[in-house]
């Protein structure tokens, strides 16, 4: 291939990517120089921007409407093991029996609630009492052995040490679902066999009753209180809450167990403990971030960084000579050319696009003025050589600003720059 056609190859290229930068057509050609900057612009319009987001916002306001209207639907359901829940986990049913038999329930979410309402004829319920802090657990045992009311626990696993103090959780839970009483605790025997089998207790107390046995221990545990130490009022620990849910108390004894163990007095206080409770942090130490990490948040991070140095080893470079490899395809030069075109005008950069454009056109025109092709891109030489060859000297200053001059400020001012090119190099070729 010849000079001329290698320079022309490239000329055409940055033509191309200078089109492709500030836009073309439907028929593919090139808007005229003088056409406005608002037929060659590229910036988005109002409503093509419209059309673009329309689906991701209508998308964003469904889901926003959906999460508001699950928000509205849920916001009076509470959760598991509430008397005002109707869901199957909830308890509202074993609240509105208890209602029907003279026992008014009073759901209380602080310790200042539930210590004011115990009493003599009072049964405090304990939803979660594994939520409750050390000094909690103090409080609450000071007021109801002050005040003689019952004490139910449901299914505490690690907090049985201040409010049950001769009652201990074991380690390992039962896999029974039910089991039959096999004590003589009154309620327990009109009942009969019950779902309270889940996490199974080691009892100290020597006049406890301990029910419902799972391999010899029991999952409900009644605590008589001592008169002589002005605990009045007994202690039950339920090992499950199952029995007490709704969609399961009209199983086997569940109801019997429930209205007889909750029903002993004409109130019932159903303590539910929350984590924006004041009185959490009223005489705890403060604890440190590492202290409200989970239990095993060391071995487990030790963990994932061994999976990770691992993929990195696994992913990492290998050791050895490099393996050349050839390519799999060839790409058009046209497609190259597009491509960059297309990273010029994301970019902005009319600067380039218009030095492109420029560069070409000055290799060309340099064979065809006799100039060196090492000194096309020099002004002292190409300038008067072009103005000798096109016979006007009156435009060497328009000449020079189109070959050397500033980049345009716009894609209207970079197509107009194409355009008189192109001009000139025709003007310049013809004989």
């Amino acid at each position: 291939m010849t000079p001329t056609s290698s320079t022309t190859a490239d000329s055409t290229t940055a033509d191309t990517a200078a089109a492709d930068t500030t836009g073309k057509t439907a028929t593919g050609k090139t808007p005229a120089a003088g056409a406005s900057a608002a037929s060659t612009s590229t910036a988005p319009t109002a409503r093509r921007l419209w059309s673009r987001g329309r689906g991701v916002l209508l998308g964003l306001v469904v889901l926003l409407v959906a999460g508001v209207a699950l928000a509205a639907s849920r916001s009076s359901d509470h959760g598991p093991l509430d008397p005002r829940s109707p869901r199957p986990t909830g308890a509202r049913a074993v609240a509105e029996i208890l209602r029907g038999h003279g026992v008014d329930t009073r759901v209380v979410t602080t310790l200042a609630q539930a210590t004011a309402a115990a009493g003599p004829d009072t049964t405090l319920l304990v939803a979660v009492p594994d939520l409750l802090t050390p000094g909690q657990q103090t409080r609450l045992r000071e007021a109801v052995d002050g005040s003689g009311a019952r004490l139910v626990l449901v299914a505490p696993d690690v907090s049985t040490q201040t409010l049950a103090p001769q009652v201990t959780a074991d380690a390992t839970p039962a896999f029974e679902a039910t089991a039959a009483p096999s004590c003589s605790f009154p309620p327990a025997e009109r009942a009969g066999t019950a779902e309270t089998t889940d996490v199974r207790y080691h009892v100290t107390a020597p006049d406890a009753d301990a029910c419902y046995l799972s391999d010899g221990l029991p999952t409900l545990v009644r605590v008589p209180g001592d008169p002589s130490t002005g605990s009045g009022g007994d202690t039950l620990v339920l090992g499950s809450p199952v029995f007490l849910t709704n969609d399961r108390l009209d199983e086997h004894g569940n109801a019997s167990l429930a209205l007889n163990v909750l029903g002993a007095h004409p109130d019932l206080v159903w303590y539910i403990p929350s984590l924006a409770d004041a009185s959490a942090a009223a005489g705890e130490e403060p604890r440190g971030f590492f202290d409200l990490m989970p239990s095993g948040w060391l071995w487990g991070s030790l963990q994932l960084f061994l999976a990770a140095a691992v993929a990195a080893f696994w992913r990492g470079r290998r050791f050895g000579p490099l393996v050349a490899e050839r390519l799999p395809v060839v790409v058009r030069a046209s497609e190259t050319t597009e491509g960059r075109a297309r990273l010029y005008h994301a970019a902005r950069a009319r600067d380039r696009a218009a030095e492109a454009l420029r560069t070409a056109t000055r290799l060309r025109l340099a064979p065809l003025t006799g100039v060196p092709a090492a000194r096309a891109h020099t002004a002292e030489a190409l300038l008067p050589a072009v103005t000798a060859h096109i016979g006007d000297p009156v435009r060497a200053a328009a000449v020079q600003d189109l070959l050397f001059g500033p980049p345009p400020g716009d894609d209207a001012g970079l197509v107009s720059l194409a355009d008189r090119l192109d001009a000139l190099e025709r003007e310049v070729s013809r004989p």
